[in-house]
């Protein structure tokens, strides 16, 4: 970066299994962020799936619908290259993720990007390019393997994942490069209010786990109906606070303080003089 440049904060939502609310949780971060003021850009790189583009599509329509002053940010699909050798692709996919968010970081106080449920070159670069990266996984040990092997008797962790090697990986690789520091968040996802006996055996894993790879732990969002009703609409439960918008239920008011806890919990720079996270 040139002196004086911008530069943005890099949040990445990623891990490398799908189901786990990546693109929810990404979702409404954004507009927790555009509602404090902040100047966001988005970069999807699950161009097939492309939820959080779709997400802020429906977003988009919905205002424009029911004229509704609902901010919206920038939004950028990037597609991994398919022409060539592996080495040729990787080259490509390196050269488009480093003009892009050169770019970006000019404009943005923030870049988020959703990763896809699969490994690829640009979810690594995404990776690696992170300042917060959040990593959503469910409360069962079929999302815990995602992270590392445990072992069936103990319940102890046995060795770590690819996906949590290649994150150590690029902790490293970045602080050789630029001594950065990427703030690993490990967020317990779509749990429910049960007090299941597998769900304190994760949250031990859990616990173990964060100390051997260095991640911070935190909870996350529900298992609530009313995540999945609001995409339709390009909707989040910050909106459902203005006035005119749907009725709150007290589902509705227990998952915003869930989204407040997350956005306090991430520690984001200039987070604590937000609007949102007073109220």
């Amino acid at each position: 970066m040139s002196e004086g440049q911008n530069k943005a904060h890099i949040i990445v939502v990623g891990n490398e299994k799908g189901g786990s609310g990546k693109s929810t949780t990404a979702m409404h971060i954004v507009v927790c962020l555009l509602n404090k003021g902040f100047n966001v850009s988005v970069v999807d790189l699950d161009h097939r799936q492309k939820s959080l583009a779709r997400y802020l599509e429906n977003r988009l329509n919905y205002s424009k619908a029911h004229d509704l002053k609902l901010a919206v940010p920038d939004v950028y699909i990037l597609s991994r290259s398919i022409q060539g050798d592996v080495e040729n692709m990787m080259f490509e996919d390196t050269t488009n993720f480093t003009e892009l968010v050169s770019e970006l970081h000019k404009t943005s106080d923030f870049i988020v990007f959703d990763c896809p449920g699969t490994d690829s070159n640009l979810s690594r670069l995404a990776h690696g390019a992170a300042d917060t990266l959040l990593t959503p996984v469910n409360d069962s040990f079929v999302d815990i393997d995602l992270l590392a092997s445990v072992n069936p008797e103990t319940y102890k962790v046995d060795k770590l994942s690819h996906y949590s090697e290649m994150v150590w990986d690029a902790r490293k690789h970045r602080a050789m490069t630029d001594r950065g520091i990427i703030d690993w968040v490990v967020m317990l996802n779509r749990t429910t209010a049960l007090d299941a006996k597998n769900k304190r055996r994760v949250n031990d894993a859990m616990n173990e786990l964060k100390q051997r790879i260095s991640f911070r732990y935190i909870q996350g969002l529900g298992e609530r109906v009313v995540y999945r009703e609001l995409f339709p609409k390009g909707l989040t439960l910050v909106d459902l606070r203005e006035e005119g918008m749907e009725k709150m239920t007290m589902s509705h008011v227990a998952a915003r303080q869930e989204i407040r806890r997350l956005m306090e919990d991430l520690n984001l720079p200039g987070w604590n003089n937000s609007k949102i996270a007073a109220e």
